[in-house]
């Protein structure tokens, strides 16, 4: 969930409570509603993501309603497998994380599809009193997705599945929420055998981008993504894990994705100790054609 956990957590016990009495489900596909192609790994969400995404990662939502099909087959498969069920279809590690993470990706789609037009993901869901106190709480908690043949939600999804088990802070850079704030979806599901190749990508695509990373030299301050400030220990950990003679901080982090263009600014902040800050974020729908202002 694209949301500050150390907020998120203390509603949990409610938003349990109200789920179980209130969970939303959006309409489920079922077999007789697809055609009998059968499933080639990633192929169905492949195609979804190159003719429904645009190179800004903005999703034409109009268009994937009136052609919802290979969507709809893709959620269907991984209603039903996933690395814990089918094991023997995954090989490797980059083999269950690309699953992990198209599973994420393909359930966030499929669900705002289900309730097209709306301005936010925070139109979704929302169940008086938990949206007067989180309004991520109706989409993130409350919408049931399926997965490998157990129901969870979003929010369990990233943090109770894909972050413990795959501990890369490149996943932040992959995981889509359908809002404008999130790291853009790209224009191709992502795949075992290509998968550090797109990880990589993502990295410095999220950080090439003015929304995510900008120097302020007048203030002494470095804004980047509010991701950073969300998820912060995801990245030092890994950093003194990984490059233990080098601080732990989110600049560290930043200046191995930052593009070439950046790396006076980012030595000048490094030597001069500016200051992070983060970027409010917009969730807004990543819609090409939004109904209202991004929120």
């Amino acid at each position: 969930m694209r949301e500050p956990v150390r907020q998120v957590v203390p509603l949990l016990a409610a938003a349990t409570f109200l789920g179980a009495c209130t969970a939303i489900q959006p309409p489920r596909v079922t077999p007789t509603s697809l055609d009998a192609t059968p499933i080639v790994a990633h192929a169905d969400l492949d195609d979804v993501q190159n003719r429904f995404v645009d190179v800004r990662g903005r999703v034409d939502y109009h268009a994937l309603q009136r052609d919802p099909a290979r969507l709809d087959r893709y959620y269907f498969w991984i209603t039903q497998e996933s690395p814990d069920t089918n094991p023997e279809r995954f090989p490797t590690r980059d083999d269950e994380l690309a699953y992990w993470i198209n599973a994420y990706n393909a359930s966030v789609l499929y669900t705002v599809n289900q309730y097209y037009p709306v301005a936010s993901v925070t139109d979704i869901g929302s169940v008086f009193p938990l949206s007067v106190i989180n309004d991520k709480i109706g989409f993130f908690f409350l919408q049931q997705v399926d997965v490998g043949g157990e129901t969870t939600n979003l929010y369990d999804l990233e943090n109770s599945t894909i972050r413990p088990r795959y501990p890369d802070p490149r996943i932040h850079f992959a995981l889509n929420c359908a809002s404008i704030g999130c790291p853009r979806l790209p224009q191709e599901a992502f795949t075992g055998p290509r998968l550090q190749e797109q990880l990589d990508r993502e990295a410095y695509a999220f950080f090439a981008e003015d929304r995510n990373l900008r120097f302020d030299h007048d203030t002494k301050t470095v804004w980047v993504s509010s991701i950073l400030d969300w998820y912060e220990s995801d990245f030092t950990d890994w950093l003194a894990t990984s490059h233990p003679s080098e601080p732990a901080t989110l600049l560290t982090y930043v200046s191995l994705y930052a593009p070439k263009v950046h790396e006076a600014a980012i030595l000048r902040a490094k030597q001069e100790g500016y200051e992070v800050d983060f970027i409010e974020y917009d969730w807004g729908l990543n819609d090409q054609n939004p109904i209202s202002e991004p929120r």
